[in-house]
C-alpha cells in the first residue's frame, strides 16, 4: 500500500489493534480514528487473535501491547512477521524497558510507543512505518546509544535469548495457571514433552518451583501481575 498522507485522497491505513483492555482500544481507537488517513479495522483482545487476523490480511499495520494473554504482543510479533512477511508492526506498551525494546526490534517490530504519551507519539510511529521507516521512542535513543558504546568496548554482541521460543510459550502457559495436559492440548505436544520443557526452565534460570517461574514470567513481561 502507497503511504497515505493528511488531506490526500488514498484510502486510509487499516490498523490491527490488539490490547488484552477493552477500555485502552477504545482510547487507541478515539486517537487513531481521528486522523484523516487512519483507521482502526481489526481488534484482537490477545496475541494470539492478533497472529490470526493478521494472516487473514484486509489490514496494513499492526498495533500490538506486550502483556496479553494466551501469546504476549512479542511473540506475536515474531509470529506476525513469520506468517504475515512485510505487514508493519508496531509494539504500544506501558514499559519503559530497555529489554523489551531491543526484544521488539529482534522480533521483528519496526517501532516501541509508550502508552503514557500515545497522544503524542503514536500518530506519528504509525506513519513512519508506513513510510518504512523505524520510530523510536525519545528516551529509548540514550538507550541505544549507551547500549551501542558500552558493546562497542567490550566487543559484545547482542546477548543471546535465555531461553527458546517454546520454552518461553510454555513459561507463559505455566505462569497463568494451566496444568501440564492443558498445555500440551493447547500446543498440541505431548505431555512428556511439556514436562521436559518444564523441568529444563528450571534448570536454565536456577528456579524452584512454579512460584518462581510466575514472578519471572511477570519481571518479562510475559504476563500481567
Amino acid at each position: 500500500m502507497t503511504p497515505s498522507t493528511p488531506g490526500s485522497a488514498a484510502p486510509p491505513t487499516r490498523i490491527l489493534l490488539a490490547d488484552d483492555h477493552a477500555l485502552v482500544r477504545r482510547g487507541v481507537r478515539l486517537i487513531l480514528d481521528g486522523e484523516p488517513d487512519l483507521t482502526v479495522a481489526a481488534e484482537a483482545g490477545d496475541g494470539a487473535e492478533a497472529v490470526e487476523l493478521a494472516r487473514a490480511g484486509g489490514v496494513d499495520l499492526a498495533v500490538l501491547d506486550i502483556a496479553m494473554p494466551r501469546m504476549t504482543g512479542l511473540q506475536a510479533a515474531r509470529e506476525i512477521s513469520r506468517r504475515a512477511p512485510g505487514l508493519p508492526i508496531l509494539i504500544l506498551t506501558m514499559y519503559d524497558n530497555e529489554q523489551f525494546f531491543f526484544e521488539a526490534l529482534r522480533v521483528g517490530a519496526c517501532g516501541y510507543v509508550l502508552k503514557s504519551v500515545a497522544d503524542r507519539d503514536l500518530v506519528e510511529a504509525c506513519r513512519a512505518a508506513m513510510r518504512n521507516e523505524p520510530f523510536i521512542y525519545p528516551g529509548a535513543v540514550t538507550a541505544l546509544v549507551r547500549d551501542y558504546l558500552e558493546r562497542a568496548r567490550q566487543g559484545g554482541k547482542l546477548p543471546s535469548r535465555a531461553i527458546t521460543e517454546r520454552e518461553e510459550e510454555i513459561l507463559k502457559l505455566v505462569a497463568e495457571g494451566h496444568s501440564s495436559r492443558e498445555i500440551a492440548d493447547l500446543l498440541v505436544i505431548s505431555v512428556k514433552t511439556v514436562e521436559r520443557h518444564r523441568a529444563n526452565l528450571l534448570q536454565k534460570l536456577g528456579m524452584r518451583d512454579r512460584l518462581e517461574l510466575t514472578r519471572y514470567a511477570i519481571r518479562a513481561g510475559l504476563i500481567e501481575p
